[in-house]
């Protein structure tokens, strides 16, 4: 029996062109979880995100803060059932 979940979070406000992609791959990675990033037409960041439930909320804590030059409006997380479908975290264009 695994713990793990699937999530998608979506980041609103200034999070494209401040690196919010790359900052999500890096914890992605240390966190250990699977899935990719990408930005969004209207201007936010979406993730796709497998992994443990816990490593998953880890990063929504994170991206709710962002890196240095972003400002982060409201981040949103919306879980479903693991899907087993990524090998590793990478970014999307």
């Amino acid at each position: 029996m695994s713990n793990k979940v699937r999530a998608e979070i979506v980041a609103k406000g200034l999070v494209q062109g401040v690196g919010f992609r790359y900052f999500i791959l890096r914890n992605a990675q240390q966190l250990g979880l699977n899935g990719y990033t990408k930005n969004l037409y209207n201007g936010d960041v979406a993730a796709v995100v497998e992994g443990e439930k816990g490593m998953i909320e880890e990063l929504f804590k994170k991206i709710r803060m962002g890196p240095s030059h972003s400002s982060v409006n409201e981040a949103r997380i919306f879980w479903s059932e693991n899907k087993d479908e990524f090998i590793n975290f990478d970014i999307r264009h």
